[in-house]
Parts: structure tokens; sequence; C-alpha cells
């Protein structure tokens, strides 16, 4: 079986979703469980309801524009009568009841309630307009298969139940499910963390052992640099799960960091190609003797500096590295980088859920504290060491660190 992964970009209006039929011509439709994302910039539009909700504002109109959107793009896909554009009222529907009914205070629980609905819209269409031009497919709903933790928006996998649930699957059949969510033991909805798509189409490959796996983008592949930052990048054609692993964990937004472990584990092959021309070979992530270890260059921005100091000089020891690491697991906020002395401890961190404030104040009950907001890391991968100093042209070094063949650097 192949996986295809398709992100909002490919699915972003009536014409990116006759171009998905368009990939699938190309490379064939039997045997394939797609993953769709939500359509375009669905899930920040979503995003902005829960805030408003939470505000106490007039989200209804914000989702009434979503609707709107999701129908326009219907209409350039079906007749006026189809059947799917009474499934897209109900899908809004049952969203604005849930918001209406809702009790919880907990803003991740209602975020995740909300957001997934972008993802269930979109697959729907697609799944639907697949079967009208005869790519015959069944629609599945991925929280009867993915099931993870209530940790909302951030769900940790179940892997003996998903398992369980996705080896039921027919390998004949042809299905249509969503990227990003799964369900926890009370059937609520669980997203698996922001860009998750890719994710979720690693979980189904694993557990369905697929021949290879395929995300599709508006880039060539994985490439040196990303070019909307970076001159003179080059695609690589050919990289080892363990390359395409640190890549991902240091920030290149082309691969979700979760997506290769369960594909190494079964050593799925896992591609990267454009949608734009299909045809193209892109990138093949997995073992091979053709791989290569170019010089990578990977920018993380919205990251904070947290220096930590004992108030009384004396060393940063096992008894406070757990303490601070406790904070950072309570707060959700995780390390990017981290570099440690005797008497000082400087930590980049990524803080998606706003905690770090939260953080800084607990800290400051015990050590000093600096904490630098809006910095970005600069990563180097298989650098040229002979020529690093021109990495340090114009930039305002906060903190660097260099290994073996990895360079790398906060800066403001």
């Amino acid at each position: 079986m192949k996986i295809f992964k398709f992100g909002g970009a490919s699915v972003k209006d009536a014409e990116s979703v006759k171009n998905v039929s368009m990939v699938l011509q190309s490379q064939g439709f039997a045997k394939c469980l797609l993953v769709i994302s939500a359509m375009g910039k669905t899930t920040n539009e979503l995003e902005k309801v829960v805030e408003l909700y939470f505000k106490k504002d007039n989200y209804q109109t914000e989702i009434e524009k979503i609707k709107r959107k999701h129908i326009e793009i219907a209409e350039g896909l079906f007749p006026e009568n189809h059947a799917v554009f009474a499934e897209i009222n109900l899908f809004f529907d049952d969203l604005d009841s849930f918001l209406r009914r809702n009790k919880s205070p907990n803003y991740n629980f209602v975020y995740d309630q909300v957001v997934s609905c972008g993802e269930m819209i979109s697959t729907k269409i697609v799944s639907e307009y697949l079967n009208e031009i005869q790519f015959t497919n069944q629609w599945l709903d991925a929280r009867d298969y993915i099931k993870t933790d209530n940790s909302y928006r951030e769900g940790s996998v179940d892997w003996a139940k998903t398992e369980e649930f996705i080896s039921n699957l027919h390998p004949e059949i042809c299905y249509v499910t969503q990227g990003f969510i799964g369900s926890d033991d009370n059937n609520f909805t669980v997203t698996l963390g922001r860009e998750g798509s890719d994710y979720s189409a690693a979980i189904f490959a694993y557990c369905l052992n697929a021949d290879a796996m395929t995300i599709w983008k508006d880039v060539p592949g994985v490439m040196t640099g990303d070019p909307r930052k970076f001159n003179d990048v080059s695609l690589l054609s050919n990289i080892s799960y363990e390359e395409a692993i640190e890549m991902a964990y240091y920030g290149a937004s082309v691969i979700h960091p979760k997506t290769l472990q369960p594909l190494q584990q079964k050593n799925i092959p896992f591609y990267v190609k454009s949608f734009v021309d299909p045809t193209k070979e892109g990138t093949k992530v997995g073992a091979s003797d053709k791989n290569q270890q170019e010089e990578t260059y990977i920018l993380k921005e919205n990251q904070a500096l947290l220096k930590i100091s004992t108030r009384d000089f004396s060393f940063i020891a096992e008894d406070h590295m757990s303490l601070i690491f406790g904070y950072l697991s309570k707060y959700k906020i995780k390390v990017s980088l981290m570099q440690n002395s005797a008497i000082s401890l400087a930590l980049c961190l990524e803080d998606k859920f706003n905690h770090i404030e939260e953080l800084n104040e607990e800290l400051q009950k015990i050590f000093k504290t600096e904490a630098i907001k809006n910095v970005s890391l600069f990563t180097v991968r298989n650098a040229k060491m002979d020529h690093i100093e021109r990495f340090y042209h114009e930039k305002n070094v906060l903190l660097e660190q260099i290994s073996k063949n990895t360079l790398q650097m906060v800066t403001q």
C-alpha cells in the first residue's frame, strides 16, 4: 500500500483539488491511502475562532466566512444539488452547536474540538470529488483509528491500540482520511501538534507496512535550505533517515520532526515531491548508498533564550537541572539548544503555548534569570569548518555551539 499526504497548499481551492486528481493519475491510485490537511489557511482561521470564543467576541461571523469559503470551493467541483453541500452545512452546524453547549474552560480541549473541523471538511470534499470522477475511495474518520492520550494539542499516540485498529483496513481499498487528529479514550478529538499531518501519514504507513510514503509539497523536495530565507540552495535527491531526523529536529520546516522514526523502524522509503510537477523525482529519504551529506542551512525563528544561574554562585547541579526540566515539562516548552557551564545554564526554547513568562516567574523564585525573546536558532549541518567565519557576518551572536559537523548559533 502507498501513503500519500497532501498539505493545505495542495487543496487550497477548487483548481488545487483538481490538481490532486492529476497527481494521483500520474502516480497510480490503486492500493492508496490519502492523508489530507485542512484547506489553505483554514487552521489559522479556526484558531481565530477559538480566540474570539474565549474573548466572548463574535466568533460566529468568522465561522460563517470559513463556511462560505468551503462552499465556494465545492461549487467549483460539484453540481449544485450534490450531497456534499449538506455535509458541509452539517459540519459547521455541529461546530456552532459544540461552542454553544461547551462548558469546559480548558483552552487546549476546545482548540482541538474546533480546529480539527478543518481536516474533517477538507477530506469530505476531496473524497467526494474523487468518487465523482471515478477515483473510487472510502472516507475514514482518523479519530476511529489513531488513539491517543488526552494531552490536547500535543497528543501522544497509543501505538498498540492504533496499530490494532489500522491493521483492520483492507489493503485493496483506497482511503481518504485526515491528518493531524486522533482521539482519546472518551472519543474526544486530540490533535498531534501543529503541522502534524505528516506524522499522521507516518502512523498509517507504519501500521499498514506501507511500501512507501510520499508527501506532496509546493517545493521540489528537501533543499539544502529554505529558498525563501537562503540564496543558492539546491535539491537533496537522497538523504538518510538519520540526516532527515536531525534536519527536522533543528527546524527544517519541510519535514515534521516526529514523522521519520516510525518509517525508519520498518525501513519504509519516504519521498518529498512537488505537486506542481509530480513527474520529477524529488527527495528520497531512506537507506541508500546514494545518500548525500551536503552542507545544509536551517533557521528556526520565534525562539526565546533563557539564561539561568544560581543566586549564591554555586554550581548548577543535578538537582537544579531536574527542577528546571520539570518546569519545562509542566509548561510544554521544548529545548532547541542547551549549553551549561559550572554556574550557568543557557536554553534556547520553543514556546508554542506562550508560557515563557510563567516559566520565568517560577524560576526567578530560586534562580537569577535573563529572558530574551524573538531570537533565532541558525543551524548549519555538515558545515565546512575551514570556512565557518562566513556564517558570523553581520550577525549578533548570543550563544554558539560547535560539534564535529554542526554549527549552531542563537542570533538576535
